[in-house]
C-alpha cells in the first residue's frame, strides 16, 4: 500500500506529517513495526510484525496488546488478559464518599504486598470468580453485598469478565491459549509466577519507567527524633500542652491502626502504631494509611484551650513547668509522663557484654527472631519473676480482653500450671493469641484463663529480646521465590537455629531490636557464622547496615570500652513534680470538659522523612514533576531500607501530562522488587536497541543507553525523547549481555512459533524455557558486585563505541573488550 505518509496524504483530512512520523516511530518502539523495510533504512516506514498483527486484531490499547503477547510468552496469559480487560474499562474498585482510607486499605489487601495496581486487579477479579464458582454469589443481593464489603463495583467487574472472554477468543486465533494444566504444588511457584508477571508488566509498558530519589538518613533520623520510621509518623503545629488532647489525637488515627503511644515535643508530636511482634521489618500499613490521610487533605482538628486558661488552673504558675516538657503517652501501660530518655545505663542492663548465649523461641522470618538470654544471672531473674507471679492472688481481667493489653497467661505446653506475663496480639472467639513478653514465644489461650497483672509487675522491663542478623539482605532468588525470603530459605534458617543454643555478638541496638552476628557449632565443633552459611548457599547476600545501626554500633563500642561515662538522670524529685502537674492538668481538662474548649487548632501532617518521590527515567521527562494518582497503591511510597544504595524501579501503565506540560501524572503503577541491578536488566531486556557504555580503559561496562536507536543515514536519534541513559550500580559483564541476547532470541522464537505451531505441548515447553532463562538471568548463584555509578560524558549520544578506546593487558580482557564492541549492536528486538 506504500509508505504511510504517502498513503495518508490522499485522505480527505490528512493528519500532519509530524504526527504520522511520530506514530510510526512509536509503533517501532513498541515492536509492532520492523525497523527496516526490505533491508533499507526508512525511519518512517516498516513492515507489520506478528505483534502488530495481534494489535490490529484486539480492541485494546497497543501497550495492553503487547502485555497479552508477553503474557503468552512467559506463561501468564490469563493474568495479562484480566489486566488488559480491566485497564480498558473504568476501574471496578469503588471509593465510597468519605471512605478513601478504607478503599485504599482494601486495594492494598488485594495487591498482597506486590505494590502493584495491576496485580491488585488480578487478585480482586479472581476472588470474585472463585466466589461465583463456589456458588456463594448465586443471588444478586449476595453479590452486591460481597462487592460492598470488598469495595468492588459488581456491574463493572462483570463488564471486565465479558471483555476478558472476548479477548481470550480473539487471541486463540493466534494459537495463544490459557494453560489449563494444574499448577505445580511447589511452595515457591506462586511467588515465581507473580515475579514473572511483574517483569511482563515492565516489558509491556516500556518506556514508562521511573526511579526514586534517595533520602538522607542522617537528616531523616534527626527529623523523626530517632523514632522507628516503620511504625511512626510525625505531626506539626501541636498546640501548647498538647498532651491534654491526646485522646482526641488518638481517635483521629483510629481508622489507620492501633496507636501504641504519642510522644509530644514542643510543636511536634510522634504517633507510634503498635507492631505485632510477629510482624516482619516492613513499614506498617498504618503508616501508609496515615500518610494517605495527609495526601487526601483529611483535616486533623483539635478542640483546645488557650495557654493562659490552662495556666490559670494551677496556682503559682506551676503549669508552665510542663509547657515545653517532652511528654510520652503510652496507651499500652496507660500512663502519661515526662519522657525518660533511654540512656547508657539502660543499654548496659540490656547488653551486659557483646557476647550473649540465647535460646530462640520464635522465628519471624530468616534472620529475624525472638529469644531470651540463658546466662545464670538472667535465668535467676526469670525464675524470681515466675515465683513472684505465682505467689500472687490472681484476679480476673477488669476490662474485656483486647489487642495490646498486658496480662498474665498460662503457657499450655508446660506441665506446670504457672502464669507468665503476656501481651494479647488478637482475640478470636473464646481464645486469645498471646505473646509471652519475657520469653518471646506465643500461644493460643482461652479467654477465661487470662488474669489481671499487678501494676508493679507490669512496669518491670520485659526480658524477651528481639534479634535481627546484621549486614544481610535476601538474595535475588529469595525475593523472587518468596514474600521476602523463599520457603527453602526459611526452612534452612529454621534448621540452623531451632533447638540449639546460639552465641550472638551484638553489633547495635536499633528501636529495641538487637542487630547481631549469630554463631553456632556445626559438624566438627567448628563455630560458624550463620550469615556466612546463608550467603554461601545463595539464600542471602551481604548488605550495609543503616545509619542508625552504625551510630548505635559506634556508641556501643565506646560504652563497652568505658570511653563514655554513665549519664546522670534528671533528679527523681524534679521528674516527680512534673508528673504531678501533668496528672493535675489531665484531671482538670478531662474529656468531659472539652465541650468548653475555646477554639480549634488544625494539626499539620502526618509526615515521614522516609517518604520518597519518583522521577522519570526518559530524556524528555527527567526534569518534570511526577505525580502518582491518589487511587494508586503507590501514591504513597516509603523507603523500607534507606541504607540500600541501588535503585528501585516503578512502572506506570499509562501517563498523561498536565496543561502546562510541566508535570506527569502516573496511573496504574507497579513497584518492581528491590533487586540490585533490576532496573538496568529490564531496560536492556525490553528496549528496542541499546548501546553499552564502557569506562576509559575499555575494561568495564559503566552504563547503557536504551531507546529506538539512531539513523545511520541522518546520524541522529530516531526517538530521542524516550531515550534512557542509565548508569550501572552493579557489575554487568559480557556473560550477562549474552544472556540478555539469548533471552530476547528466545522471545522472538516463541512469538514466531505462535504463527505456525498449534501444538500446545510444544508451546508449553517453549514458555517454560523462556521462564527459566529469565529466572537464571535475574537469580545469580553469586550476587552481582555493587559498583559506584559513573555517568557517561556524552549522555544520550548514540554510536559512541570506538574500538580504539578498548585497550587491555591480558588475553581474556582483550577478548572481552572486542565482545563489548560487537554486542551492543546485537541487542535488537522486533516482536
Amino acid at each position: 500500500m506504500g509508505e504511510p505518509k504517502a498513503l495518508l496524504a490522499t485522505a480527505l483530512s490528512p493528519p500532519s506529517v509530524g504526527d504520522i512520523e511520530r506514530t510510526v516511530l512509536q509503533l517501532k518502539e513498541l515492536g509492532a513495526l520492523t525497523t527496516c523495510v526490505q533491508t533499507e533504512e526508512n525511519p518512517h516506514d516498516g513492515e507489520l510484525t506478528f505483534l502488530g498483527r495481534v494489535l490490529a486484531h484486539l480492541p485494546v490499547d497497543q501497550h495492553l496488546g503487547k502485555l497479552i503477547v508477553l503474557g503468552h510468552v512467559f506463561g501468564c496469559l490469563e493474568e495479562c488478559l484480566i489486566i488488559a480487560a480491566a485497564l480498558s474499562l473504568r476501574t471496578f474498585f469503588a471509593v465510597p464518599f468519605r471512605q478513601h482510607i478504607d478503599g485504599y486499605r482494601n486495594k492494598l489487601f488485594f495487591a498482597g504486598n506486590s505494590k502493584s495496581d495491576c496485580i491488585a486487579l488480578v487478585n480482586a477479579f479472581k476472588a470474585w470468580q472463585i466466589c461465583r464458582q463456589k456458588g456463594e454469589l448465586r443471588h444478586p443481593k449476595e453479590e452486591l453485598d460481597w462487592g460492598r464489603s470488598n469495595y468492588i463495583q459488581i456491574k463493572r467487574v462483570r463488564e471486565v469478565a465479558e471483555l476478558f472472554e472476548e479477548l481470550k477468543q480473539r487471541v486463540s486465533v493466534f494459537n495463544m491459549h490459557i494453560n489449563t494444566q494444574p499448577s505445580p504444588v511447589d511452595q515457591e511457584y506462586v511467588y515465581k509466577q507473580r515475579f514473572i508477571l511483574q517483569v511482563v508488566i515492565a516489558g509491556a509498558f516500556y518506556p514508562n519507567y521511573f526511579s526514586f530519589g534517595m533520602c538522607d538518613q542522617e537528616i531523616a533520623v534527626k527529623e523523626l527524633d530517632g523514632k522507628d520510621p516503620k511504625t511512626t509518623v510525625m505531626l506539626r503545629n501541636i498546640p501548647p500542652y498538647g498532651f491534654l488532647y491526646h485522646q482526641q489525637l488518638q481517635s483521629l488515627f483510629r481508622q489507620c491502626g492501633q496507636v501504641k503511644s504519642i510522644a509530644y515535643d514542643g510543636p511536634r508530636a510522634f504517633v507510634e502504631f503498635a507492631r505485632n511482634p510477629m510482624d516482619t521489618f516492613k513499614t506498617l500499613p498504618a503508616v501508609y494509611m496515615s500518610l494517605k490521610m495527609a495526601q487526601l487533605k483529611i483535616p486533623l482538628d483539635l478542640n483546645v484551650h488557650y495557654p493562659n486558661e490552662i495556666e490559670s488552673q494551677v496556682a503559682g504558675g506551676g503549669a508552665t513547668r510542663v509547657k515545653h516538657t517532652r511528654v510520652n503517652v503510652d496507651y499500652q501501660k496507660q500512663i502519661v509522663e515526662p519522657v525518660e530518655i533511654f540512656g547508657i545505663s539502660d543499654v548496659s542492663k540490656m547488653i551486659p557484654n557483646r557476647l550473649l548465649s540465647i535460646n530462640v523461641t520464635e522465628i519471624v522470618e530468616v534472620g529475624h527472631f525472638w529469644g531470651y538470654r540463658i546466662d545464670e544471672k538472667n535465668m535467676t531473674v526469670l525464675q524470681t519473676l515466675t515465683t513472684e507471679i505465682n505467689h500472687q492472688h490472681l484476679m480476673d481481667l477488669p476490662v474485656p480482653p483486647h489487642p495490646e493489653l498486658v496480662c498474665l497467661a498460662p503457657f499450655p505446653c508446660l506441665e506446670n500450671k504457672g502464669y507468665y506475663r503476656a501481651r494479647i496480639l488478637y482475640v478470636s472467639g473464646d481464645f486469645a493469641e498471646v505473646f509471652f513478653v519475657d520469653y518471646g514465644n506465643r500461644s493460643r489461650v482461652p479467654l477465661k484463663k487470662l488474669k489481671a497483672i499487678p501494676s508493679h509487675l507490669r512496669e518491670l522491663p520485659f526480658q524477651a529480646l528481639e534479634f535481627k542478623m546484621c549486614k544481610m539482605r535476601p538474595s535475588a532468588k529469595s525475593l523472587v521465590c518468596g514474600e521476602q525470603w523463599s520457603y527453602s530459605a526459611s526452612q534452612r534458617f529454621a534448621s540452623l537455629v531451632n533447638g540449639y543454643t546460639l552465641l550472638v555478638k551484638v553489633y547495635s541496638l536499633v528501636h529495641g531490636v538487637l542487630h547481631v552476628d549469630v554463631f553456632r557449632y556445626l559438624g566438627s565443633k567448628e563455630l560458624v557464622n550463620i550469615r556466612d552459611v546463608l550467603i554461601e548457599e545463595c539464600y542471602a547476600e551481604q548488605a550495609e547496615e543503616s545509619y542508625e545501626s552504625q551510630q548505635s554500633h559506634d556508641l556501643l563500642e565506646a560504652l563497652l570500652s568505658d570511653q563514655i561515662r554513665k549519664e546522670e538522670r534528671k533528679p527523681v524529685s524534679s521528674r516527680g513534680e512534673e508528673k504531678h502537674v501533668i496528672e493535675m492538668l489531665l484531671n482538670k481538662f478531662s474529656v468531659d470538659n472539652f465541650d468548653a474548649a475555646t477554639h480549634k487548632v488544625s494539626v499539620h501532617g502526618p509526615f515521614s522523612p522516609y517518604e520518597v518521590k519518583c522521577f522519570s527515567m526518559t530524556r524528555i521527562s527527567q526534569f518534570r514533576c511526577a505525580f502518582i494518582r491518589k487511587e494508586s497503591i503507590n501514591s504513597v511510597v516509603v523507603r523500607d531500607a534507606p541504607e540500600d544504595s541501588f535503585q528501585q524501579m516503578l512502572v506506570a501503565a499509562s501517563l498523561s501530562v498536565n496543561a502546562t506540560g510541566s508535570s506527569l501524572i502516573l496511573e496504574e503503577t507497579s513497584l518492581m522488587p528491590p533487586i540490585p541491578g533490576l532496573p538496568a536488566l529490564l531496560s536492556m531486556l525490553f528496549a528496542p536497541a541499546i548501546e553499552l557504555r564502557v569506562d576509559k580503559s575499555g575494561k568495564y561496562f559503566t552504563g547503557v543507553l536504551c531507546g529506538l536507536g539512531w539513523s545511520r543515514i541522518h546520524g541522529i536519534p530516531l526517538l530521542p525523547e524516550n531515550d534512557m541513559e542509565l548508569t550501572f550500580d552493579v557489575h554487568f559483564g559480557v556473560d550477562d549481555i549474552a544472556e540478555i541476547n539469548i533471552l530476547r532470541e528466545t522471545i522472538n522464537q516463541l512469538v514466531s512459533e505462535c504463527a505456525v505451531c498449534p501444538d500446545q505441548g510444544r508451546m508449553v515447553q517453549l514458555q517454560e524455557n523462556a521462564r527459566q532463562k529469565l529466572l537464571s538471568l535475574i537469580c545469580k548463584s553469586k550476587p552481582r558486585d555493587a559498583v559506584v555509578p559513573k555517568w557517561y560524558d556524552k549522555s544520550y549520544a548514540w554510536n559512541q563505541v570506538d574500538s580504539t578506546h578498548i585497550i587491555d593487558q591480558s588475553e581474556r580482557q582483550h577478548e572481552e573488550a572486542n565482545d563489548l564492541y560487537q554486542l551492543h549492536n546485537l541487542v535488537v528486538l522486533n516482536v
